[in-house]
């Protein structure tokens, strides 16, 4: 081999070594580049499913309806009742749609934004204070705007608590809670032919915790105080350690303990464990 070819062979594999490491290069940069990327996409993946997950876990529609045409006089509590629970579950991480005094329009259009809220894991709960009616098994929150004379009014103006519960369950909620401050003596029951005091017992569906203000069929008076004793127990008994099914007892035997068995609150529960009302 003469010189010239020495030179050319030697120049050849300078090119060659250098293109491959050029190529090497490309290849690693491409790799680290690929590997950010792919590891920024798991963190935006990551902070997007927890953001939804906080979002959506907790939902509650609070409704209190104080003034009523045919009452005597305006129900000075259910209002300040839903204005203390809203504070303390919206403290408690909970996405909290409140309703004062509420036309039969306005409860149902809040119970379609509830629906739109739900998914598989989420926990709903439902607030209801003022006047509620017993028709045969069914227990009826009834709106402000209500002009009922007979039974069949109080169906064709009332929103029933199990059509909500219908609803929660077809959309796959989690866990179902149920808080009812509406075991009054309602304006209406004596224009009944017969008429039922008080709520009917509310079967509770799957994974379901009702709570409500007095025994079924019995009637619970107002205090003077400005938030119903049964809100009053609850929001002492809310905290994020909490369970739903402890807080709820809680509030039932601190009220019947209060009153000396005079208004003993009703708790019914379908709920295959407890579900933690905060943290």
């Amino acid at each position: 081999m003469n010189l010239r070819q020495l030179r050319i062979s030697r120049r050849t594999i300078a090119v060659a070594v250098a293109v491959t490491g050029t190529v090497s290069l490309a290849i690693g940069a491409h790799a680290a580049l690929n590997k950010r990327s792919l590891d920024a996409a798991k963190a935006i993946a990551t902070e997007q499913t927890g953001s939804i997950a906080q979002g959506a876990s907790r939902v509650a529609l609070i409704i209190g309806n104080g003034h009523y045409p045919d009452a005597s006089a305006p129900l000075a509590q259910p209002i300040n009742d839903a204005r203390t629970l809203s504070g303390t579950l919206r403290h408690e991480g909970f996405d909290v749609d409140v309703v004062e005094d509420a036309t039969r329009d306005d409860m149902v259009r809040a119970v379609e934004r509830m629906k739109a809220k739900i998914r598989p894991d989420t926990v709903v709960l439902l607030f209801f204070g003022g006047y509620g009616v017993q028709v045969g098994r069914d227990s009826y929150m009834i709106p402000v705007d209500a002009a009922i004379w007979k039974e069949s009014d109080v169906k064709r103006t009332g929103v029933s608590v199990e059509s909500v519960l219908d609803v929660m369950k077809e959309q796959g909620a989690k866990a179902k809670l149920v808080v009812l401050d509406a075991s009054r003596r309602n304006p209406y029951e004596r224009r009944f032919r017969a008429f039922s005091h008080g709520l009917a017992p509310i079967s509770p569906p799957e994974n379901t915790l009702v709570l409500s203000s007095a025994t079924p069929g019995k009637v619970a008076d107002d205090s003077m105080t400005p938030n119903s004793v049964l809100v009053s127990e609850l929001v002492n008994n809310l905290n994020a350690q909490a369970g739903a099914a402890s807080a709820f007892n809680k509030t039932r035997i601190a009220i019947a303990r209060a009153s000396e068995g005079e208004q003993v609150p009703s708790v019914s529960s379908s709920l295959l464990e407890d579900i933690k009302l905060g943290g």
